[in-house]
């Protein structure tokens, strides 16, 4: 039996950190039937962005020192009791004590009683409307799951923090399938499809805004779900059939198909949220020229070539094949003239240069929006959450705090 360790000391077996992706809703999750266990109304798809352009980047630390819990998230001490994270920290503890009384002879139970510090950041604006909340309590689940030593499935105890976070626990293309027992046990996230099985689809992020959205989700879908008879009608009537024609669109690599019913269903969203009373706007004048410019853009090509999904924000996000991207690129920063010292307006995915004739110019016809779009990502479909075995990456150092970031 080992003496103690000293009281400070935190050796590898007790920090750990990893990343997760942000996920892109295909078919919208809007509206719960049960807010405590954040159950849906309806299914929901998606499709898992690559970390190597958006992820979050968790650190949890376990010491006998430690006295209390704590979390920072982008340097900023949080509070640990917020409802949601605590409903994550419980039953990743309630799980680890399980296994404990199970007599898992591989366990340390020493961990148990200790107190963690998380330390949490993300690559990009939290509250741009970037789905911050699903790559965060992904990660933050991913990674006391490590802490703990509990395998298996997590993406029930991801939607306890956030919905939509259950679907950043895979990679590729996720469905959320809402499930029907009370409990919630069956409300589950599983991969349609892995990230390398669509090579050649790319998406691209057109950040209108890196501010706050006017109405946060939790409340807006609050209300959609009291006064919204279409978003009723949506989730018994429309998102069933749409689910299993965007499983099949995704799984034949149908572009025309995924394409249209990605759109459709993001229009569907908006308007549930137009008939929710009061009434809620997310997209804005830029979106709703975005909107336009995808619709001429497609009709000169006779063929579907770029699709739009917007979430609860302003921000659109493109997905398009690969082939199609340079000049789809030129085709926005024509219309949205970008400042001429603005940095960079293309960040990710290197895009190539391609001239823009002038007959698109003309269909598209549109008035140009200096500025309307700040910048773009460009990426593509990504991997699930990932350990980062570089102990030099961990967020917290030796004395359990957030390292100073020069």
């Amino acid at each position: 039996y080992i003496i103690g360790k000293p009281e400070d000391s935190m050796d590898k077996s007790n920090i750990v950190t990893c990343t997760a992706p942000v996920n892109i809703a295909v078919i919208k999750y809007w509206g719960k039937r049960n807010e405590e266990l954040i159950l849906p109304i309806n299914s929901s798809l998606s499709v898992t962005l690559h970390q190597d352009q958006l992820k979050t980047t968790t650190t949890v630390a376990t010491s006998r020192s430690f006295q209390e819990d704590r979390i920072w998230l982008n340097g900023k001490e949080e509070d640990i009791n917020h409802p949601r994270i605590q409903s994550c920290l419980r039953e990743i503890r309630r799980l680890a004590r399980k296994r404990r009384s199970d007599g898992d002879p591989g366990f340390d139970l020493t961990s148990l009683s200790h107190k963690v510090h998380i330390c949490s950041v993300n690559n990009f604006p939290t509250a741009a409307g970037l789905a911050s909340s699903a790559a965060g309590f992904a990660c933050l689940v991913y990674t006391l799951a490590q802490v703990f030593g509990i395998e298996g499935e997590l993406s029930g105890i991801a939607r306890q923090g956030s919905g939509s976070a259950c679907r950043s626990m895979y990679g590729g293309f996720v469905q959320w399938i809402m499930g029907q027992k009370d409990d919630g046990k069956d409300s589950l996230a599983q991969q349609v499809e892995p990230e390398t099985h669509w090579p050649e689809l790319r998406i691209l992020v057109l950040v209108a805004s890196a501010e706050r959205k006017p109405i946060g989700s939790t409340s807006g879908m609050q209300t959609s779900v009291q006064t919204s008879c279409l978003l009723k009608h949506r989730a018994e009537s429309v998102v069933p059939g749409r689910m299993v024609e965007m499983t099949e669109a995704v799984q034949r690599k149908d572009f025309a198909a995924f394409a249209e019913l990605t759109m459709k269903d993001s229009n569907q969203f908006h308007a549930t949220c137009l008939d929710t009373y009061p009434p809620i706007f997310y997209l804005n004048n830029v979106s709703q020229q975005v909107i336009s410019l995808v619709h001429r853009y497609n009709r000169h090509h006779g063929e579907t070539r770029a699709a739009y999904t917007f979430d609860a924000g302003p921000n659109a996000v493109i997905f398009i094949l690969q082939q199609h991207v340079p000049e789809f690129v030129q085709a926005v920063q024509h219309f949205f003239p970008p400042e001429s010292n603005g940095g960079q307006f293309i960040k990710g995915l290197p895009v190539n240069h391609a001239a823009l004739s002038e007959e698109l110019k003309r269909a598209i016809g549109l008035e140009p929006m200096p500025k309307g779009i700040s910048y773009i990502i460009s990426t593509k479909a990504g991997p699930g959450p990932c350990v980062v075995e570089d102990p030099a990456q961990h967020l917290l150092g030796s004395d359990g705090l957030p390292k100073k970031t020069a």
